[in-house]
C-alpha cells in the first residue's frame, strides 16, 4: 500500500500518528529503563538515537518525572499519601510535586499502598501529615458529591494515546456516560476501541478521570478496576445529584 494509506490506517487502528506512536514506545522504554536501573545513560540509549532536549521534554510530561529524578543516588521523588474511608470503601490518595498523581479504591487499605508502590517502584513514599488529609477529605467529598467539583491540581501520567482518551473522559457530563466506540470516535480513532479499554483500565485517578461513565455498546457495564459494584454505585451517585440539580434549576 501507499504509504499515505498505510498511515490513515495506522492512525484510524492505533489512534495515533506512526511518528507518535514511535515517540510514546520510545519514552516508555526510556521511562520503564530509568525505572528499573536508575541510570539516565543507559536510558538515553534504550530509547534509541536522535534524543533531544524536547523528546526529554515530552518523555518527562508523559511519566510525570524528570530523568535525574529517577537515579539511585537518593534524588527519589517524593509523593505523600493518605487513606479516608467513604461509602465506597478505602481511598487511597496520592500526591506528587506536580499534583494528585494517584486515586486508588478497594477493600484492603494495605492492598492499596501495594498497587501505589508498584505504580511508583523508584519513589520514596511518605504517609501524609493531617494537612494532607484535608485533601483526601475533598476527594472523598467529591465522590460522595459528585457535583461541588474537585479543583485540585492533576499528575497525569501516560502515553499520547492514553491522555488524549482521559482528556475525552473528562469532557462526559455529570450524568451521562459514552461507550468506547464513541471515546475512540471523539478521538479520532474510531477503530481503536480495544486500545481506548486499555487506557481507561490505566487510569490511576478513580473518579477525577472518569473512566467509570464508559460503558458498553448495549448499555451494560464491563471492566472497571475497582470493581463492577462501585462503577454503578458511582453512576447512581451521580445520575441522583444530576436529577437534583435539574430540578433546582426548574
Amino acid at each position: 500500500m501507499s504509504k499515505f494509506h498505510f498511515h490513515r490506517l495506522f492512525r484510524r487502528i492505533v489512534g495515533q500518528t506512526p511518528p507518535a506512536y514511535i515517540q510514546a514506545q520510545r519514552a516508555q522504554r526510556m521511562r520503564d529503563v530509568l525505572l528499573k536501573e536508575g541510570n539516565v545513560t543507559q536510558a538515553k540509549l534504550a530509547a534509541g538515537d536522535g534524543i533531544t532536549s524536547r523528546f526529554l521534554a515530552e518523555a518527562d510530561h508523559a511519566s510525570g518525572m524528570a530523568a535525574s529524578t529517577c537515579k539511585r543516588d537518593g534524588n527519589l521523588m517524593q509523593i505523600r499519601f493518605a487513606w479516608g474511608k467513604s461509602v465506597l470503601g478505602s481511598i487511597l490518595v496520592a500526591c506528587s510535586a506536580r499534583g494528585i498523581c494517584a486515586i486508588l479504591m478497594g477493600d484492603n487499605p494495605d492492598a492499596l499502598l501495594r498497587d501505589l508502590r508498584d505504580r511508583f517502584p523508584q519513589a520514596e513514599l511518605i504517609s501524609a501529615d493531617l494537612e494532607f488529609g484535608q485533601l483526601v477529605a475533598q476527594v472523598i467529598a467529591f465522590v460522595e458529591q459528585p457535583g461541588v467539583g474537585l479543583a485540585l491540581p492533576l499528575d497525569l501520567r501516560g502515553t499520547v494515546f492514553q491522555q488524549r482518551v482521559w482528556q475525552a473522559l473528562s469532557q462526559i457530563p455529570l450524568g451521562q456516560t459514552m461507550t468506547y466506540t464513541e471515546i475512540a470516535t471523539r478521538i479520532g480513532a474510531p477503530r481503536a476501541v480495544r486500545a481506548v479499554a486499555s487506557a481507561c483500565a490505566a487510569n490511576p485517578l478513580a473518579v477525577a478521570i472518569p473512566c467509570h461513565r464508559v460503558v458498553r455498546t448495549d448499555g451494560n457495564l464491563v471492566g472497571y478496576r475497582w470493581g463492577l459494584e462501585r462503577k454503578q454505585a458511582l453512576l447512581d451517585i451521580e445520575a441522583a445529584w444530576a436529577s437534583k440539580c435539574d430540578a433546582g434549576r426548574e
